[in-house]
């Protein structure tokens, strides 16, 4: 399996509806991208201060890296990924990603 973890620092005035409907989109590529099993999200509640400025994240497994790899290009990823980008403090700079097998 895979773990696709994106940690997030969202512009501030993003509002919590916004992040969630960005959330629910990922959740929802379940439905068409093979192989993706679960998605979990939600606000950094660590208490030791160490999150780099990224408050918020998503973890998506994945039954292998090939269906990791298709999820990647997969044409509504693409899109909800861009929706992502927009969102957040610098772009691509705001983003955070960090694949582990287990």
């Amino acid at each position: 399996m895979i773990q696709h973890c994106v940690f997030l620092r969202f512009k501030s005035a993003l509002q919590s509806a916004d992040k969630q409907a960005i959330y629910d989109a990922i959740a929802a590529l379940m439905s068409v991208v093979p192989g993706m099993l679960e998605v979990k999200s939600g606000p950094n509640v660590s208490p030791e201060g160490l999150n780099g400025g990224f408050k918020d994240g998503f973890i998506v497994t994945f039954e292998n890296a090939e269906a990791r790899d298709a999820y990647l290009i997969h044409p509504d990823h693409v899109a909800v990924g861009d929706r992502i980008v927009a969102s957040t403090d610098g772009g691509l700079a705001g983003l955070l990603v960090f694949d582990m097998e287990t």
